[in-house]
């Protein structure tokens, strides 16, 4: 989809890159030229994903075992992202997050907390951390991870809800703030995809998908890929401050 030097000479970190959509976006970008910093809690399954670059792509990887929660293995994670690249790094994939159904009245304020921690927090304390860093690119790029949950609710799903709406209000303002050091700042919400969670869940592996498929509400882990390709790309230099929905055909309920 996109020429395999589109980000030759750049280096993209991505979090929550250890499989699904961090793992997907991760080799997209690898794919379109840049050296590639991966980071998940998981460190063997983040080295695998690291090898599978460095052997099917043109691109260096570089994994680096982070949890979100934790702001000096981020302060680490952006010492060694700064010196695989050139001092600068000029994309920050804020990827990483968690989720697990409980209604209301039997969320703990801990349960709560703790997603909110993972994916809020996380998301704030990875761009917190890589302002300087972007700041230093010609031009620095940011994409954060929402979810159609953040614009609708969802029963059993409060507290991640909450934490996905946050990240939108928080990429909004990061765009606003960081417009004149030349970051661009944009959020991605994605609908039901076919990442292991979801086909575990679900049954529905990601190679059944048919691409050219219009009328369907589920994705494949490279649609949100080359989706996050393009806002971290020159064809999107005039969109900062946005959320950018990828769900397919959303039918009301008597449509069905």
């Amino acid at each position: 989809m996109y020429q395999n030097d589109l980000f030759e000479d750049e280096t993209a970190v991505v979090t929550g890159a250890s499989r699904g959509l961090g793992r997907a976006i991760a080799r997209r970008l690898a794919e379109c030229g840049a050296d590639v910093v991966v980071a998940a809690r998981s460190s063997d399954a983040l080295a695998a994903v690291a090898d599978e670059i460095e052997t099917e792509t043109a691109s260096d990887a570089l994994d680096v075992t982070v949890d979100v929660r934790d702001t000096d293995a981020i302060e680490r994670l952006v010492q060694r992202a700064t010196e695989f690249g050139d001092g600068s790094v000029e994309m920050l994939i804020a990827n990483a997050g968690a989720n697990f159904h409980a209604p209301v009245t039997e969320l703990s304020e801990n349960a709560w907390r703790t997603i909110v921690d993972i994916n809020l927090d996380g998301t704030y304390r990875c761009c917190h951390a890589f302002a300087e860093a972007l700041a230093a690119a010609d031009v620095g790029r940011v994409v954060t991870m929402s979810s159609v949950i953040g614009r609708d609710g969802a029963a059993e799903s409060a507290h991640y809800a909450a934490s996905k709406a946050g990240i939108e209000a928080l990429t909004r303002s990061l765009a606003l703030e960081w417009a004149e050091d030349n970051v661009r700042a944009n959020c991605l919400r994605p609908g039901l995809v076919a990442t292991p969670g979801v086909e575990e869940n679900r049954g529905v592996t990601a190679d059944r998908i048919d691409r050219d498929d219009v009328d369907r509400s589920l994705g494949h882990p490279d649609e949100i890929a080359d989706l996050a390709c393009f806002l971290v790309s020159p064809g999107a230099s005039y969109v900062s401050g946005q959320t950018y929905t990828a769900e397919g055909i959303r039918r009301r309920p008597d449509d069905e």
